[in-house]
């Protein structure tokens, strides 16, 4: 006996369906389970975040060629806070900022040997008598 409320059942079981032949594209298979937008798929680490004085440390340090002396002490003090908060935070930038405070502190030092070879030179020149303004 069968019930009239359930629809009616076919007399022969459905097939599986044929593979297909080689070289023909196949059907992709149901993605269930699917992450939400935004969030890391299953075994997939989640990505984690650079942290910003790294990048600004490393930034400004070069820029620091261009903005002479200014850039290399702004990438110093924020390479230092860089690596304070990294440590604290597990953030990543470790190497931007280790690479920001090498540089600010290779351009420090080239910038005050430049300063002191541009007071010889010029404490030179004034003890040769050549800025001699007489005419």
């Amino acid at each position: 006996m069968t019930d009239p409320n359930l629809p009616e059942q076919p007399a022969v079981p459905p097939t599986a369906p044929a593979a297909p032949a080689y070289g023909e594209p196949q059907a992709a298979a149901p993605a269930y389970g699917q992450p939400a937008y935004g969030q890391p798929a299953y075994g997939q680490a989640p990505a984690t975040k650079t942290n910003t004085l790294a990048i600004v440390s490393l930034v400004a340090s070069i820029a620091g060629v261009v903005i002479w002396g200014i850039g290399f002490i702004v990438g110093v003090i924020c390479g230092h806070i860089a690596l304070g908060q990294i440590k604290k935070t597990g953030e990543q930038g470790r190497g931007l900022a280790v690479a920001g405070l090498i540089v600010g502190y290779i351009g420090i030092v080239l910038s005050i040997i430049g300063v002191i070879i541009f007071i010889a030179l010029f404490a030179s020149l004034a003890s040769s008598g050549s800025f001699d303004t007489t005419y």
